[in-house]
């Protein structure tokens, strides 16, 4: 990863010190409403031009998006969170940033049930249609099937 703490340092300037430090100095956590701006400034003036992963985590009292991005110069590679409540876990799609997005938000919406608005075409990418829950979620109840 590229030094963390100084792309923390300059991008908290811009969005007035709501954006917190990991506690291992590894990730930038951003408020849920901020994400989209602050994945677009990390994209415009910091370079970094890809996405590189999206992901999301399911904890005992929340759900956290986790996006990878990258600049291509010198493989530097940032990694931003969004905390989100476990009753409506919503975040903005960020689709109109990188195309890639498309499918792994449509991955974390199919396994984990993140709403991701605005996305163009948000519906289930690996469980068939009809489908009842999200199986990567920690109460997705796994029911044992008889072979007799």
């Amino acid at each position: 990863m590229s030094n963390t703490n100084e792309l923390y340092e300059a991008l908290n300037i811009h969005f007035d010190g709501v954006l917190r430090l990991s506690d291992d100095g590894e990730s930038v956590y951003a408020p849920s409403g901020s994400i989209t701006d602050v994945l677009e400034l990390l994209k415009d003036q910091h370079g970094y031009v890809m996405l590189a992963d999206l992901s999301a985590v399911d904890y005992e009292d929340r759900f956290e998006v986790v996006y990878h991005v990258m600049r291509l110069t010198d493989a530097g590679v940032i990694r931003v969170k969004a905390v989100l409540p476990r009753d409506n876990p919503s975040l903005p799609s960020i689709t109109n940033l990188w195309k890639a997005a498309d499918v792994q938000e449509r991955e974390a919406f199919d396994l984990m049930g993140i709403d991701f608005q605005g996305h163009p075409d948000l519906r289930r990418i690996l469980c068939p249609d009809g489908f009842t829950g999200h199986p990567l979620r920690k109460s997705f109840s796994v029911k044992p099937v008889s072979r007799f």
